[in-house]
């Protein structure tokens, strides 16, 4: 027995070893194979192959592939069909980092290249949905991680590491291979600006202002800064040089970022030099939604200023973006950033043709309907002392819905009035003094204002005939006004009463109630004409005082049926009225008084005048019970019907009156319900 446990054993011992041995066998040749190099890499993808060749024709870089230790940044094959700049042997060298071999994690801000002079490459990590995620960035070129991070090693042994990136990285180059332009910081760029690639811009006249002002110390910075340069172009008209004082240039500078345009965040502002006690200017970079030539613009934002540098901002076309400097990026633009020195008519024409052939710019298509249309909105804006422009964006423009308006000369001239007020409004203003609603160019056509707040965060929203815009670009500058950029256009209607209910934040208590009893899935038909009086939510809340319990309980599930009833008092169906046709129809008809869904409307409708200084400004109001109701939104229009917001819900305390119970029906269907089931048990 002793024997045979002593067999199994060593039986035991020798499998093992016999196991561990063909392990190690195995295993042996994948730890003996060499590790795969950069060069293997590249030659086994078929998408980095534009790059492996350039890399091949360059001396210089094929000797580093071959035998140094490097970083390289491999733009695919895409990267390189979407490039128009000149591709020649060199422009390879500024992909490539001699002597580091650097994963992502341990890359620096930057990366000192193999191009002529060492320039750096400028690596910004910016933030990535929620969490502490990153997305990386070469320059203006995103990596591709999932494609990156390749370590490998080559003939002599030296460690390399492969990133894939979406863009070309672009050096300054010089206008021909006798001049060097080695490396410079933004000064020396603007020194020798007319020996570097630029197409056909020129800086000559900043320069002259900035050496003028003896600011070249301000371009000289090291680190990493952010530089806008003007070009000649914007210079015009003549006066505008002189207003390029030291407190201007310092507002086209950023210090201590490196903002290339992809890898900043749109809308974000950023202090630049002209941030003091005296003086405070911030710039924001933006973009037009649906614009497929990806056109940029900056603008600065004076928060501060002073007699010569007046609040407000100045937009601008990024004409030449992301040129990498010693010192950070340069950008140039299409004319001088703080100068207010145009009319508004001058900015919606300032982009036409200044700086190319091109019929381009934030506000074209604005003003290709206001030339289109006989130009006569422009000659009343032009001759306006003071207004505002809510002007929509040229992606507002794309709505289908436009399409057979703009064919209609009279309706076109009414909307384009629609977006006019004959007065200046600064966001800062409307916010602060809690304006409501201003009267419009358009005859009796109001704007409607309302705040959306989330955190710090303020949201302005207009609404003109029904439309409701968001201003997407505040405040800009006018020697006569003031330009805010809207996402829509208003007074042509895209939603139905149903959408519109569900959108405007502030009749959320009306929409909540309707929802109860499906009796907000009418108002969404196409087929049905609609007259709706609308309780805001403040009316909600005045009635809430007057009569707090019938308010309680038409806010609670279990009298959603009463609810329903009350809706109801406020709707016609079949017809869609304006304000002044039921003043009319009022005065002249009654037996033509509209039924609602739930009874007749037993209401008058007067028009409050101008005079009327218990009112304060012109509208309407109902009449009804006794009470006068303010209509403070009249004619919302939507595609299936009008809204009518009223200040005060057509609602009296006996509408909720319930029998059988302290609490009304609720309790008396819940003792039902027991007795129900206590007979079926039997």
């Amino acid at each position: 027995m002793c024997r045979l446990k002593q067999c199994s054993a060593l039986s035991m011992r020798k499998t093992i070893l016999v196991l561990a041995v063909g392990l190690v066998l195995i295993a042996e040749p994948a730890l003996a194979a060499p590790k795969k190099s950069v060069k293997q890499k590249l030659q086994e993808d078929p998408d980095l192959s534009q790059f492996y060749l350039l890399l091949e024709q360059n001396v210089l870089a094929n000797f580093t592939l071959n035998f140094h230790k490097a970083t390289f940044f491999a733009p695919t094959n895409e990267a390189f069909q979407r490039f128009k700049g000149p591709v020649n042997d060199n422009l390879i060298l500024y992909h490539i980092a001699s002597g580091v071999a650097q994963n992502l994690e341990k890359l620096s801000d930057t990366v000192t290249t193999s191009y002529d002079g060492s320039p750096p490459l400028w690596v910004t990590r910016m933030p990535k949905g929620s969490g502490n995620k990153k997305e990386l960035f070469i320059n203006n070129a995103r990596v591709l991680e999932k494609r990156s991070n390749f370590q490998g090693v080559n003939s002599q042994n030296s460690a390399q590491v492969l990133h894939v990136i979406d863009e070309v990285l672009v050096p300054l180059m010089s206008v021909s291979p006798d001049t060097s332009v080695d490396n410079p910081d933004a000064a020396t760029f603007l020194a020798q600006s007319e020996s570097v690639q630029l197409g056909s811009h020129r800086v000559r006249s900043f320069r002259q202002r900035v050496n003028q002002n003896q600011k070249e110390s301000v371009f000289k910075m090291g680190g990493g800064n952010t530089f806008f340069i003007p070009v000649d172009e914007g210079f015009k008209p003549p006066p505008r040089p002189e207003k390029i004082d030291m407190k201007v240039i310092d507002g086209h500078v950023i210090p201590n970022r490196v903002l290339f345009i992809r890898s900043t965040p749109v809308g974000e502002e950023f202090d630049t030099m002209a941030f003091t006690d005296n003086i405070r200017v911030q710039v924001s970079f933006s973009t037009q939604p649906d614009d497929k030539s990806h056109r940029a613009y900056v603008s600065s934002n004076t928060i501060v200023g002073d007699n010569s540098h007046p609040t407000g901002v100045v937009m601008a076309e990024i004409v030449h973006a992301n040129i990498p400097v010693k010192n950070g990026v340069v950008h140039l633009i299409h004319r001088p950033l703080m100068v207010v020195d145009t009319t508004v008519t001058q900015f919606l024409q300032s982009f036409k043709g200044i700086v190319s052939e091109k019929e381009d710019g934030p506000l074209n298509k604005l003003y290709e309907v206001i030339m289109d249309h006989g130009g006569e909105f422009m000659t009343q804006i032009t001759n306006m002392k003071s207004l505002t422009l809510f002007a929509p964006s040229n992606a507002a423009w794309e709505n289908a819905n436009l399409n057979n308006i703009l064919q209609t000369k009279d309706k076109v001239k009414e909307i384009l009035r629609m977006h006019l007020v004959a007065d200046k409004l600064p966001l800062e203003y409307i916010l602060s003094q809690n304006i409501i609603q201003v009267e419009s160019a358009a005859s009796r056509k109001n704007l409607y204002f309302n705040v959306i707040r989330q955190g710090h965060n303020e949201t302005l929203t207009v609404e003109g005939g029904g439309v409701n815009a968001t201003v997407i670009q505040p405040n800009i500058a006018a020697t006569n006004g003031i330009v805010h950029i809207i996402d829509r256009v208003l007074g042509i209607p895209y939603s139905t009463v149903g959408e519109k209910l569900a959108t405007d934040p502030a009749l959320n208590k009306t929409f909540w109630l309707g929802q109860g009893e499906r009796f907000n899935e009418q108002l969404s038909n196409p087929f049905k004409r609609y007259t709706y009086f609308v309780p805001r939510d403040s009316a909600w809340e005045k009635a809430e005082l007057h009569y707090p319990s019938t308010h309680k309980k038409l806010f609670m599930r279990d009298f959603q049926y009463h609810a329903r009833s009350i809706l109801e008092r406020h709707l016609i169906v079949d017809q869609a009225y304006t304000m002044a046709e039921l003043k009319d129809l009022f005065q002249h008809n009654e037996s033509a008084i509209p039924h609602t869904v739930r009874d007749i409307l037993h209401i008058k409708v007067k028009e409050i005048d101008k005079t009327d200084a218990e009112a304060g400004e012109a509208g309407y109001y109902l009449e009804w019970q006794g009470e006068r109701i303010l209509v403070s939104r009249p004619d919302v229009e939507c595609t299936n019907g009008i809204i009518h917001v009223i200040d005060t819900p057509l609602l009296r305390d006996a509408d909720v009156r319930v029998t059988g119970g302290v609490d009304g029906l609720a309790p008396l269907m819940s003792v039902l319900t027991l007795l129900v089931a206590a007979t079926l048990a039997f």
